[in-house]
């Protein structure tokens, strides 16, 4: 759903918390190789200090992403259901895991020009997970913890034992150890960190060979590091980031890549129009149809360049030409359901909530993957259409899609506003208090949890939700 501002327009954006300390991690690799590109890392997520991470909801790109990840994660025997693949709302060219989910930005779906550059991606990141690097980042982060102290100890040892006995220069060399103890275990943690990093290119190698897949896209993406790197003027010391540099991966791995006679593979046509189609969406809704025209300045009257536009027009406020143009689509591809996704979402811009319902209605019965998203879309605008019938309809659909998507706080937000017009306010706030909870705000979801629970009879399943948000504890 999406206007990167709110929850009413196709993608809708939401905050995931990672915990300070790994995030400080994080950037401080990005600050030492001064792009945002060079850091593709495993991330833990755990803890109770957090910093938030903009997560970014679409049914056609979560679908996308998902069956580009689905035969790399089966290879590598990982469970599909058990890995969740998350989009991050940020322009910089990065992918990063936690526990089971895959964590890819925007800006990587919008600057690949292949779908094999993200699957590239997606194998790498599935190395980190099927190698359990992340378990093992913690366990090298506990013992370089535990280096810098003892040596910091060590050094304070010799700092006193030296001055006592007059030995000013023992006493200097007490000083350089307590300095040396922090950064030896640095050096040692990132020189680990590169190890796991070439071990999750290598396994992303195999697993894109069990697949019938070419690794030239992560060739591609290596390149596109260096020669960012190359214009960034930087000189990076090679001991003091996380990762390998980019030319070190390319050499390593070039003749790894090339052996497997899956190399000049192409991506399929259809699944090559299925990315553009996704490249066009993700740059008119985050830089409007400037960003489409620059996407698709090679090819503009690629099919992904039309959707973004008409996207873009949308955007922009002109919902009947946008109609127009969304219609030429949909004439082009009759049984694409996101076509009929976003015709929908004109329509609601144009308060004809009626016609729009009919627009996710046609949209829900033509996607086979039946996104939750697609059907709380549906039950909004049967909701919004204002007929008794519909609202009935519409609280159905929702909790539907509220059923297969239980953290998506805005579906409760649908669902609190169809009470409120049913005049049932015990379970608008009820709803409420879930979108709040959903959303992080603890506290607030807790105020509508108290004022639903006083109208609820002890002991029901609503009665048993209501306590369970007053009781969470706030963070």
């Amino acid at each position: 759903m999406a206007d990167f501002a709110t929850n009413e327009t196709m993608m809708s954006v939401r905050t995931f918390s990672l915990p300070r300390f790994l995030v400080a991690l994080s950037r401080g690799a990005l600050v030492t190789m001064t792009t945002a590109a060079l850091c593709i890392a495993p991330v833990s997520v755990a803890g109770a200090q957090s910093s938030s991470v903009p997560i970014v909801r679409d049914a056609e790109i979560e679908a996308l992403v998902t069956d580009y990840a689905a035969p790399i994660i089966k290879t590598a025997g990982l469970s599909r259901n058990a890995i969740r693949i998350v989009l991050v709302n940020n322009s910089s060219f990065n992918a990063f895991v936690d526990g089971r989910r895959i964590f890819v930005n925007t800006g990587a779906l919008l600057q690949a020009e292949t779908p094999n550059e993200i699957i590239g991606v997606l194998a790498h990141e599935t190395g980190h997970l099927a190698g359990g690097h992340e378990f093992k980042l913690r366990e090298q982060l506990a013992a370089a913890k535990t280096l810098a102290v003892v040596t910091s100890l060590l050094g304070l040892g010799a700092v006193v034992g030296g001055a006592a006995g007059g030995a000013s220069g023992l006493s200097k060399a007490g000083m350089g150890i307590t300095m040396g103890g922090p950064e030896a275990a640095m050096r040692n943690l990132l020189n680990y960190q590169r190890t796991e990093e070439m071990a999750a290119d290598r396994s992303a190698i195999t697993y894109l060979a069990n697949t019938g897949q070419s690794a030239k896209g992560m060739l591609t993406t290596f390149e596109r590091f260096s020669n960012a790197l190359a214009l960034s003027g930087s000189n990076i010391d090679p001991y003091r980031i996380s990762h390998p540099m980019p030319r070190e991966r390319i050499a390593n791995l070039e003749t790894l890549a090339r052996s497997s006679p899956y190399f000049d593979k192409p991506d399929s046509p259809a699944l090559q129009q299925r990315h553009d189609l996704m490249r066009g969406k993700i740059a008119a809704y985050t830089g409007g149809g400037a960003s489409v025209l620059r996407t698709f300045r090679k090819d503009p009257r690629n099919i992904g360049a039309r959707y973004g536009d008409a996207i873009a027009t949308y955007l922009n406020g002109s919902s009947q030409s946008a109609l127009s143009k969304i219609d030429v689509l949909i004439k082009e591809q009759p049984k694409n359901p996101y076509f009929q996704e976003i015709r929908g979402e004109i329509l609601l811009k144009q308060n004809k909530a009626s016609d729009a319902a009919k627009a996710f209605q046609k949209a829900n019965a033509l996607d086979s993957r039946k996104s939750s998203l697609i059907r709380m879309s549906y039950g909004r605008a049967l909701m919004l259409s204002g007929t008794p019938a519909n609202l009935q309809a519409s609280i159905k659909e929702i909790k539907a899609g509220i059923a297969s998507d239980r953290e998506y706080p805005t579906g409760y937000g649908y669902l609190a506003q169809a009470y409120a017009q049913m005049g049932d306010m015990v379970r608008s706030d009820l709803a409420s208090a879930e979108q709040k909870y959903y959303s992080g705000k603890i506290q607030d979801a807790q105020i509508f949890a108290i004022r639903a629970q006083r109208s609820l009879k002890s002991g029901t399943p609503e009665w048993i939700q209501a306590q369970d948000i007053i009781s969470a504890k706030r963070k």
